[in-house]
């Protein structure tokens, strides 16, 4: 705890002169953005005021971002849940978190595959990142147990799967279905049964 609070200081001490820091984990980089603190204050209301806070990105940035090299050496040509893998107590895996984010930071040592790369952001019109968590097979979204993302980001991920095909991003799976006509229509008599 100590040694994470001293490391902490320690980008929060670089951060007041830089503005910004760069913070690694996991091989996931993450641009941090501290607030500046006051001169004149207490030294608890200082340290309240300069928490990490993270950097809001817009989809059309994310979507450019999914067509990087940046993101081809982070995920390769695999799903970006593909290497999340969860601790957990046991031999089933529980529901997952409700949430990974709370008042503007990462509130977890282990967020979900969209919560800890703040560049992937779910957006209708970010068609490459949505599809990555609907099934090739069925047409339907992945569930959480499978891809490892928290409840808001699950919600939110149906929501914006359903703008997407609403609106004609996606593709809508419409079943075929085959009828028998014989079954309706009577050949000795030719009327309608």
């Amino acid at each position: 705890m100590a040694a994470s609070r001293a490391t902490w200081l320690s980008a929060n001490i670089l951060s007041k002169f830089l503005g910004r820091s760069q913070v690694g984990f996991r091989g996931f980089t993450t641009t941090v953005v501290h607030r500046q603190c006051s001169a004149a204050g207490d030294g608890e209301e200082e340290e309240n005021l300069s928490k990490p806070q993270r950097l809001v990105v817009d989809p059309d940035t994310s979507i450019r971002y999914m067509e990087s090299q940046a993101y081809s050496e982070a995920y390769g040509d695999k799903p970006v849940w593909f290497y999340y893998r969860r601790n957990f107590k046991g031999q089933h895996a529980p529901e997952t978190r409700k949430t990974c984010i709370r008042k503007g930071e990462i509130a977890t040592g282990s967020p979900c595959p969209v919560c800890r790369d703040e560049y992937l952001v779910l957006d209708y019109k970010n068609i490459k990142l949505l599809e990555q968590f609907i099934s090739p097979y069925t047409g339907d979204v992945l569930e959480t147990k499978k891809t490892g993302i928290c409840q808001k980001q699950h919600r939110k991920l149906l929501v914006e799967v359903m703008k997407a095909k609403d609106l004609g991003y996606l593709e809508k799976n419409i079943p075929f279905r085959v009828y028998d006509y014989s079954q309706y229509w009577d050949e000795a008599s030719g009327k309608v049964l």
